[in-house]
């Protein structure tokens, strides 16, 4: 039997595992519903998400939502759509002023048991490296570009993606195959989703 995902969400909104090791403290985000079908994977929320409790409340996230050919309400439907961060706290900046990758002990305590929790589940998006390594596995190569590169290799049930930032511009220009082969696939399998769960 499934394990119930708001009892879950309750829980991993309680978690304080990592506190000690974040600059504002610990505010877990995590968003979905027992009967959501699409699981969006990301690195961990930015400050914007932190300080707003809305996980891709930023450029990044219009971005991925275009990428996903979905409004912002479809994406925050949480009937439909579940947002699962691999650390569900804002872990601080780097010397450099970007992120710094999620906690480490996030994922090995939440992430299977979202997944379990999700029974309605046809897609997970697995958005940057962190995420493609923990649910790939082995079907993660050796770089996110030849993660990416392979897609087929994990579809329907998984979509690897590079992160949406401004940072990454230039590896879209340099990879010009994502816009012209992933995306309207998965545009193709957002909607067939979608509009079944209606």
């Amino acid at each position: 039997m499934a394990e119930d995902f708001a009892a879950l969400k309750t829980e991993i909104r309680a978690c304080t595992v990592c506190e000690p090791d974040l600059p504002r403290g610990a505010r877990p985000i995590i968003r979905g519903a027992a009967t959501s079908r699409i699981l969006v994977v990301g690195q961990a929320p930015g400050v914007l998400a932190h300080e707003s409790a809305t996980p891709f409340n930023d450029p990044s996230g219009r971005r991925l939502r275009a990428w996903m050919g979905v409004s912002d309400a479809e994406f925050y439907d949480e009937a439909r759509v579940a947002i699962a961060p691999m650390g569900f706290c804002y872990p601080g900046q780097d010397a450099r002023g970007g992120d710094r990758p999620p906690r480490p002990e996030c994922a090995p305590l939440w992430q299977a048991r979202v997944r379990a929790a999700l029974p309605a589940l046809e897609l997970t998006v697995l958005v940057g490296a962190h995420a493609q390594r923990f649910h790939l596995g082995r079907r993660a190569r050796r770089t996110l570009t030849e993660t990416v590169l392979h897609w087929r290799e994990c579809w329907p049930e998984f979509i690897a993606l590079p992160h949406p930032s401004w940072r990454n511009n230039a590896w879209l220009k340099r990879n010009p195959w994502f816009e012209a082969d992933v995306l309207p696939a998965l545009h193709s399998r957002v909607r067939s989703i979608l509009e079944r769960a209606e």
